[in-house]
């Protein structure tokens, strides 16, 4: 399956973005899904999950409460809608498919798309 995450850019702290992974090649309700995101130098961190059918959901403690993850198996899309965004959330966010187990660290993530940069001014 390739993925292909959008809808980053640059917002002022307390705004709002939603970020896309849409996905093709493979039966996408089949998977499982993680957003992760990464800043220069630390490693790639677990933002939020989704299982195949969105029934289930978890998230990083950084982020709960503002952020919500779903999905459109329809449209072969996952959302990640971030709300009172902060600078710390600043990062490159992606979006990763695993057929096994609900992705919460890299190791389970099975495919990979590229990030899309996430930047939050003060």
């Amino acid at each position: 399956v390739q993925l292909q995450a959008s809808g980053g850019g640059l917002v002022q702290a307390g705004g709002s973005l939603r970020l896309s992974c849409a996905a093709s090649g493979r039966t996408f309700s089949n998977y499982h899904v993680g957003w992760f995101r990464q800043t220069p130098g630390k490693e790639r961190e677990f933002v939020a999950r989704i299982n195949w059918s969105g029934s289930s959901t978890d998230y990083g403690d950084s982020v709960k409460g503002r952020f919500t993850i779903s999905r459109d198996n329809a449209k072969n899309t996952v959302y990640l809608q971030m709300n009172s965004l902060k600078v710390e959330d600043t990062a490159v966010y992606y979006c990763g498919a695993a057929y096994s187990r609900i992705p919460k660290s890299v190791g389970e993530v099975n495919y990979w798309g590229k990030g899309t940069q996430v930047t939050v001014s003060s």
